[in-house]
């Protein structure tokens, strides 16, 4: 079987697709691959300079829109702001930063990579079409969830755990999505990716010390490049595949990009549950279908 690329992807002509962090790494990538093939693209970004820096760099129909996902009420506007939309790609993330609180009182990390995204899923699922898409991580796999203090308000905080703890979260997410949408028997679908391990900006705003330093440097040249992690978004986005996938590289960082496995913490049905209703009460945001 041939490796699919982007080179794969079919016409995206008159589909709308919204996607988070797009002024950089993947979600850059994601955002102009889709555009290349005539997709309607939003950059959802916190900063809209560097939004339009990036959307110069590609070709089609680009609009760039403010959304800043620790600012529940940014998340609000920016929904409210949205008619319609075909494809959503939660792909915005930070990772291992330094403790702090987002306006609305969460941990950075939970709140971008989880429950910023929560919320928008479920303030644009009356509006969506076809499906949701959210970037996981292979760090998901060390991840344990405690649902009771998502804010690390008990725990000493960890930043490389609380990434990964936001990492499991996505694929919890998407399950529990899932489940819902087949429960009111709706046709959209909610899917995962990872990249793999992808030479992004993502690692700059790490915080770990020396052996966090180490760690970077000894994984580097390890990663792939930005493209191909991408690659596994843009599968997910465009592909017909059942819902509650989870698409990666073959062989973990690299091969062929199909769908893989998730850890045993992922497949809980009971947390899956148990998350969904604590994000329901932190945002106040619920199922809308």
């Amino acid at each position: 079987m041939t490796d699919w690329t982007a080179r794969d992807l079919p016409s995206f002509d008159g589909r709308r697709v919204i996607v988070t962090g797009a002024n950089s790494g993947l979600g850059l990538i994601t955002a102009r691959e889709l555009a290349r093939v005539g997709a309607d693209v939003v950059l959802a970004v916190r900063d809209t300079a560097k939004g339009a820096a990036a959307a110069r760099q590609m070709s089609g129909a680009v609009e760039v829109r403010e959304l800043d996902l620790q600012d529940l009420s940014s998340v609000s506007r920016f929904a409210d702001g949205v008619d319609r939309v075909d494809v959503l790609i939660n792909n915005a993330g930070i990772m291992a930063v330094p403790h702090q609180l987002t306006v609305d009182g969460f941990e950075s990390q939970i709140a971008t990579n989880h429950l910023g995204h929560f919320a928008l899923a479920n303030l644009l699922l009356p509006k969506l079409t076809d499906r949701v898409v959210t970037v996981s991580s292979l760090t998901h796999w060390r991840g344990g969830l405690q649902v009771d203090d998502l804010n690390w308000t008990v725990r000493s905080y960890d930043p490389y755990l609380a990434y990964s703890q936001s990492k499991l979260a996505n694929l919890l997410f998407t399950s529990g999505l899932q489940r819902r949408l087949d429960d009111v028997g709706s046709s959209l679908r909610a899917m995962a990716a990872h990249p793999g391990s992808s030479n992004t900006n993502l690692m700059n705003g790490t915080h770990g010390g020396h052996f966090g330093d180490v760690l970077a440097s000894i994984t580097r040249s390890f990663f792939t490049d930005a493209d191909f992690g991408a690659r596994q978004t843009l599968f997910a986005a465009s592909q017909e595949l059942p819902g509650d996938s989870y698409v990666g590289p073959r062989f973990v960082m690299r091969g062929r990009t199909q769908r893989v496995s998730r850890s045993k913490a992922a497949r809980d049905a009971a947390t899956a549950d148990a998350l969904w209703k604590e994000s329901e009460k932190l945002t106040g945001i619920p199922f809308p279908l």
